[in-house]
């Protein structure tokens, strides 16, 4: 009965103070493998609940809410010095993902962790934004040749850059979607409606309905979802933060359907309902209805999502999740790329994982 135990809490904050120590352990655990401590400590917090938890837990939690917090202040300070660097480009600095968040002060920056920042850049400006970035000390990370060419030739950013001393890593875009992507978001279109943040001058956040496609995109469109309930959680935080705005389930819509992306917006909020109870008017919900998929691949969709969406603990595995993770491999695989270049890529990757060489850090 333990599987969805930090489904649970999240929902409802006010249930731990019926756990056992023997679920403490396994919220921790969960808490941790799917990059929710953090998160999660800010949420107990907010329900009054943090003297619930027990001393020898608490911990935990506190470690956790600290890291997030010197964080969040990194963040900040590392996005002015990525400002600095591409200021003499004059292009508006758009910030993508977890940074946003901090940037824009958003709900869904609290405990939110990171492990790089993302920004988008104009396509026909990439190649000044590396040559700027990599003058301030950002260089490429030790990927192969062959994955530096899948970046440049086939991918929507650029290999990801680590600075020489501080070790950060920023993924630097020029589009939401992969080049050979079956859906082709126009950048253009982002661009035009985003917005300044007014305490850090000079940097950008997409729209509010357009950063929630993105969340969307992002996590359908990926294979391997080891952290697939952190970017739910933060869908959650997107929409309840502007869902009482007027008219903003049709315009949110409209975007998806502009923009190529009303699949990804069914499954958001297909999965944001029956994770974390997200509140979707039934309006809404009747909008979307013809941008879903046929009932059977539906069914087909809901057994694959509902346990890769699970944490990455073997508490919430069930006889099926290796098949259901593997299946969303596959299909963000050809998503990503068609049939005739996507075969040989697999083939390559398939042949390097049983070859003898150095690791990558980030593998295409």
């Amino acid at each position: 009965m333990s599987r969805d135990l930090l489904i649970r809490i999240l929902r409802a904050p006010d249930a731990v103070s019926r756990l056992s120590m023997s679920e403490w352990d396994t919220l921790v655990r969960q808490a941790r493998a799917a990059g929710l401590l953090a998160r999660l400590a800010y949420r107990l917090r907010k329900h009054g609940q943090i003297e619930v938890i027990p001393a020898t837990v608490r911990w935990h939690f506190e470690a956790a809410e600290t890291l997030a917090d010197k964080q969040r202040l990194a963040v900040t300070w590392e996005l002015q010095q990525i400002r600095d660097a591409l200021d003499d480009l004059n292009i508006p600095l758009i910030v993508l993902k977890g940074a946003a968040y901090v940037a824009a002060n958003l709900p869904a920056a609290e405990g939110r962790m990171f492990n790089d920042i993302d920004i988008l850049v104009p396509r026909d400006r990439l190649e000044q934004a590396e040559s700027s970035l990599m003058l301030s000390g950002w260089h490429p990370t030790h990927l192969s040749e062959y994955d530096k060419r899948y970046y440049r030739r086939w991918m929507h950013e650029l290999p990801p850059l680590q600075h020489v001393q501080r070790d950060t890593v920023i993924d630097v875009h020029h589009a939401i979607l992969p080049i050979t992507a079956r859906y082709h978001p126009d950048s253009g279109k982002l661009h035009s409606r985003a917005v300044a943040v007014d305490l850090l001058p000079g940097i950008q956040v997409l729209s509010s309905e357009d950063r929630i496609l993105h969340s969307a995109t992002h996590l359908f469109h990926d294979g391997e979802l080891p952290h697939g309930l952190r970017d739910l959680t933060d869908l959650d935080l997107l929409l309840r933060d502007v869902s009482d705005e007027a008219e903003f389930w049709p315009r949110l819509i409209a975007r998806a359907e502009e923009l190529q992306l009303g699949r990804s917006l069914y499954y958001a909020v297909r999965y944001v309902r029956h994770f974390m109870d997200t509140p979707v008017p039934d309006s809404a919900l009747r909008a979307l209805s013809p941008l879903g998929p046929n009932p059977y691949t539906r069914a087909l969709m809901d057994a694959i999502f509902k346990r890769v969406l699970m944490p990455a603990h073997a508490s919430c595995n069930d006889a099926f999740t290796s098949s259901a993770r593997l299946a969303a491999f596959i299909r963000a695989h050809w998503l990503r790329m068609p049939a005739h270049l996507l075969i040989p890529h697999l083939v390559h990757k398939a042949w390097l994982s049983v070859t003898p060489g150095d690791s990558a850090p980030k593998a295409a």
